[in-house]
């Protein structure tokens, strides 16, 4: 199911074609490349939203795998059946909201004393590793000592294959150093986990750093408009860290541009979320104007 083919497919991406490939399965066992027609194709969406229950933002990225899964089968001559492009979900489209940690709270999480759970201090400091660095977790992941040099890390993206390097600051460079006396396989940097356990550990530690505003998150399910709060805590992921270090450099002035050049986002149009989730740097800007009276 999944178009291994010429790349190293990421983890998380090949999970979601595993997804993908169940849900059509229990959809229909029998289900073949010539069955997907517009009308059949309608047909797994409702059974994703009447049978699986699923809200609307992921019955579309399901189809985006499908018709991505279906684009590779017609370029490698196993299917010659194209009617999956004509179809469109006619889902409502909804902003996605960027989670991350303000100043506030990232101090939280750097100053919180860890000391009794070894554990999960070494979680938070992998964490905050990646707040100051702006590194996917599968790159810190992958980080390994000889990547680190002339006070930079040198690294080739796991995801994009990007070539980046990143000065380090005092907390990055700390924590490198923390964790220099001890060996890791395969010369790893830092003591990583998987990023299943990671994911479930930094809800843990989120709550224990009192992460637990009320967070608005809203979704659609079929078309209607679901609106509910959730503790903070109970949001963050890996991909928060990188969240928080785009936000940050944003609230800290750091031009777009360097910061793309950090992090190897391609479009200045990547960068708008990040923007609009910064509240401050949107009053600040406006309060520039106030010097021109």
């Amino acid at each position: 199911m999944v178009p291994a083919v010429s790349k190293h497919w990421s983890y998380s991406t090949v999970q979601k074609f595993k997804t993908l490939k169940n849900h059509l399965l229990s959809f229909d066992n029998d289900l073949t490349f010539e069955d997907l027609d517009v009308d059949r194709i309608s047909d797994f969406v409702t059974y994703e939203q009447e049978t699986l229950e699923l809200i609307d933002s992921t019955v579309k990225k399901q189809i985006v795998y499908l018709k991505w899964f279906l684009r590779w089968t017609v370029n490698m001559n196993i299917n010659k059946n194209t009617d999956f492009e004509k179809f469109t979900t006619g889902l409502p489209s909804q902003d996605t909201k960027v989670i991350f940690l303000t100043a506030d709270e990232l101090k939280k999480v750097r100053e919180h004393d860890f000391s009794n759970d070894p554990q999960m201090e070494r979680i938070r400091d992998v964490y905050i590793f990646c707040c100051y660095t702006g590194l996917r977790y599968s790159d810190v992941e992958n980080l390994r000592r000889e990547n680190i040099y002339d006070d930079r890390i040198h690294i080739t993206t796991v995801k994009t294959e990007d070539r980046l390097i990143i000065e380090l600051n005092n907390v990055s460079r700390g924590i490198l150093e923390k964790y220099e006396p001890y060996q890791y396989k395969n010369n790893k940097a830092l003591p990583v986990i998987s990023i299943q356990k990671m994911n479930e550990a930094l809800k843990e530690m989120a709550e224990a750093c009192e992460i637990n505003s009320n967070v608005e998150i809203i979704h659609f399910k079929k078309g209607e408009r679901i609106v509910k709060k959730v503790p903070k805590y109970s949001l963050i992921t890996t991909h928060t860290a990188r969240k928080t270090f785009v936000c940050t450099a944003i609230r800290l002035g750091v031009n777009p541009a360097v910061i793309m050049k950090i992090t190897g986002h391609k479009k200045y149009d990547t960068m708008k979320p990040y923007i609009d989730a910064e509240d401050k740097v949107r009053r600040e800007a406006m309060n520039k104007f106030d010097t021109m009276e």
